[in-house]
């Protein structure tokens, strides 16, 4: 039998919760109920709500006029044509959500008539909003209570609910009727019980690999095993099983497996069935792709078959079914309170998604990319260079999701977190039935040599077993410096456990894929990445630390990781006298262009903002890093002597040879940058005429999306918040430019600070 770990301390569930009656008019546009107190959620968070200034403002004031120059081998390109009129938001509709929520979702009917609907769907809380102990119920458009089953996953510092996932019944939608949701706190009620689920299901998996036959049972697993609990009340009961496949003598294969999630609604006949299929023990013995038939049954159904299916490495595959009818429904969430929650980039509000975007997903969403071992709307050439939806704090299409809560973008969102499964970046192990632990294998790698693996304390080597390509061929590349962020969202949403393991999965990845000797084993260090890599991966490790669960053996190995690589950065950085003074990212990997002496801004703000989302999720220590960071933003557009209209260059000249020291003021950088032209008035005619550009225009794909200057915005909108009256004039400045992108069709950079808007000044003064 696959070993499987003791139940995990995660089914803790609140009791329900009565709110008053009350109903308020419908909403046009994105569901928006309760909101968030900012001062409080950074209180809680960092102690203090005072306005972080930037220490060092020698090339970050403002005074006269600097010059400007051109931007490195950029070819000439017309001015941006005006941008076409905005679109109606996509998801404008009427509904009714209730007020005096702490939030809300809404549920549109996709189907005719149905009654008691089952929802589940995943909810992030704002540091205080849901206490430990208060109840949580659901208020109707009519005032009715709609009983709620919360099963908290994770909390705040303070004890209040941080994730939870959230289930109920809903008694009635018409044909084509939607409805909101408020969800409610109040005192603690318990639902009407009506006995536990039958997860007996019928599901079997079926896999036959040269003429040999290999099965799985639920049925049977939940008889044989102690079946891991997810979630547990009075509406739902989700259980856990696995195990590896078996032949008809017995005989486990030994890289197969199968597992089970069974998700059963109290007094209904209707389950959901969720099946993965698992090529990626850590350390067994001879990994290898597999071909095979095979067939997924439930009941009496067949809900998946394919024959000569080709099972990668270190990969897995999803599907979902249902005994029973499946709810056709589609869940909407609060977009702005999920922001305003922290837990999620401030990604700009006004930004309206264009329909012409969302049908192009939809249209694209088919062929084998969208079946198991595809990788859906994911590049499966990570390493391959140039501006693409993948790269950003979130993907394009999941920005999209965000920002619309479009059904299209739903289901891309979700359906290439499902295919996340695909790449061979998997490592289970069989011990604990967990991710495999940089904690429990502080020396495992696959970069370097057996040699490096050696563990002093055991004297044992900790490589993988080796892959060879004859065996384990794969179409697919995966790296961190490319690595879009799969998985977390949908976990936020959804609360399902396959997206929370595949957020685990990566993040321990990009910890060890480096050689032990540079990451220094246990600390788990990023900093021989990649810069980009470096920004991806620190924000994939921060989200897994934030989001795991309480309980979960993993969340504190994550926590260590985080807490060792911001150590490592802030004794670099932010907490070392001799440490650059541009803000700079200057190890090996960053300073790598021109014989070495420059390094990509872009990449540089990549990391900026990726530190600034995990000062966001709460985690004090990124705090001084992200104040050091923010200079080199800030320098760029506001900093003496250098132009802001060269602030988002290909490259960036800090040193004057592979030896010399960095340039102490950004006025040198900014002159060795841009040579002649650094003398020419910034922003002016002489500068636009020598740069084939029109004047205010920064270049770099500045119409673009994906552009330099669209990858430089998340980092300064981080910025702008974190340092003081430098940071809003740089934003300020770099609001000014001329040519501006139109992100109603790829808005992973369309993040704005936190003090931008209505609320301008009031949050400045924090």
């Amino acid at each position: 039998m696959l070993p499987v770990p003791s139940p995990l301390r995660f089914a803790l569930c609140f009791s329900l919760a009565c709110g008053a009656a009350h109903a308020q008019d419908g909403f046009v546009g994105l569901p928006s109920t309760g909101k968030v107190d900012d001062s409080r959620v950074l209180s809680a968070r960092h102690g203090t709500t005072a306005p972080v200034d930037v220490k060092d403002t020698q090339d970050a004031k403002e005074t006269k006029e600097p010059k400007e120059a051109r931007e490195t081998k950029e070819a000439p390109r017309k001015a941006a044509a005006p941008p076409a009129p905005a679109a109606a938001p996509v998801a404008a509709r009427k509904s009714a959500i209730p007020a005096g929520g702490i939030t809300g979702v809404t549920v549109e009917n996709t189907a005719g008539e149905q009654t008691r609907i089952p929802l589940t769907f995943g909810q992030v809380f704002a540091p205080g909003d849901l206490p430990r102990g208060a109840g949580l119920s659901g208020k109707l458009a009519d005032g009715s209570i709609l009983p709620l089953q919360v099963d908290v996953k994770a909390t705040h510092p303070d004890g209040s609910v941080r994730h939870a996932v959230i289930s109920a019944l809903l008694p009635r939608l018409a044909k084509g009727q939607s409805t909101g949701i408020a969800l409610v706190k109040g005192a603690a009620k318990s639902g009407e019980a009506n006995g536990k689920p039958d997860l007996a299901t019928g599901a079997t998996v079926t896999v036959t690999i040269a003429g040999e036959r290999y099965t799985a049972s639920a049925d049977r697993l939940l008889k044989e095993q102690k079946a891991q609990t997810w979630l547990n009340g009075p509406v739902v009961t989700e259980l856990e099983v696995a195990a590896p496949l078996r032949n008809a003598k017995g005989e486990a294969h030994p890289h197969l497996a199968a597992r089970f999630a069974l998700r059963g609604y109290a007094g209904m006949d209707r389950t959901r069935v969720d099946v993965t299929l698992e090529n990626n023990w850590a350390y067994e013995p001879a990994p290898q792709n597999f071909t095979y038939d095979v067939e997924i049954r439930v009941g009496d159904k067949t809900v998946y078959d394919k024959k000569d299916f080709t099972h990668l490495h270190h990969a897995r595959w999803r599907t979902l079914a249902w005994r029973g009818a499946a709810p056709a429904v589609h869940l909407r969430h609060d977009s702005a309170y999920l922001i305003d929650s922290r837990a999620l980039p401030n990604y700009d509000r006004s930004v309206p998604i264009a329909e012409s975007a969302l049908a192009q997903l939809a249209n694209k969403w088919e062929g084998p990319k969208t079946e198991p071992m595809g990788v859906g709307a994911a590049n499966p050439a990570m390493p391959g260079t140039g501006g693409r939806a993948d790269i950003g704090l979130l993907p394009g299409w999941a920005a999209m999701y965000l920002l619309s809560m479009d059904s299209r973008a739903k289901q891309v969102t979700l359906g290439t977190a499902d295919l996340a499964g695909s790449w061979s970046a998997h490592y289970r192990d069989k011990g604990t039935g967990l991710p495999v632990s940089l904690m429990d294998y502080p020396y495992m790698t696959i970069a370097g040599t057996p040699g490096d693996t050696r563990n002093p304390k055991t004297g044992k080597q900790e490589y993988f077993p080796r892959c060879p390509r004859t065996v384990c061929g794969t179409p697919y590349k995966f790296d961190s410096a490319h690595q879009p962020n799969l998985a977390y969202l949908p976990y936020l949403v959804t609360g399902d456990h396959y997206y929370l393991e595949e957020l685990q999965f990566l993040a321990m990845w990009n910890v060890f894929s480096s050689n032990p000797g540079y990451r220094k084993n246990i600390r788990g260090l990023l900093d021989s990445h990649q810069v980009r890599g470096q920004a991806w991966s620190l924000r994939t490790l921060a989200e897994a630390a934030y989001i795991t669960p309480d309980g979960h053996p993993l969340k504190r190995d994550f926590l260590a990781i985080l807490e060792s690589n911001l150590a490592w950065y802030n004794a670099a950085y932010s907490d070392n006298p001799a440490a650059n003074r541009l803000g700079v990212i200057d190890n090996k990997p960053a300073v790598i262009y021109k014989g070495k002496t420059a390094v990509a801004p872009w990449q540089d703000d990549f990391f900026t903002s990726a530190v600034g989302h995990v000062v966001e999720l709460g985690f004090k220590d990124a705090l001084p890093l992200l104040k050091w960071k923010a200079k080199f933003p800030i320098a760029r557009m506001v900093g003496e002597g250098a132009c802001w209209v060269n602030g988002a260059n290909y490259t960036y000249t800090v040193r004057d040879s592979l030896t010399a020291p960095i340039y102490d003021s950004i006025a040198q950088a900014h002159r060795r940058t841009m040579g002649e032209l650094a003398d020419l008035p910034c922003g002016g005619s002489e500068l636009a005429a020598a740069t084939k550009r029109q004047p205010g225009d920064m270049g770099g794909y500045s119409s673009g999306a994906m552009g330099f200057p669209s990858n430089m915005q998340p980092a300064l909108a981080y910025a702008a918040d974190a340092g003081g009256d430098a940071g809003r004039k740089a934003w300020a400045r770099f609001m000014s430019r001329s040519v501006k992108p139109d992100y109603s069709k790829a808005p992973q950079f369309a993040i704005v600070p936190r003090s931008a808007g209505q609320d301008h000044e009031r949050q400045a003064t924090r």
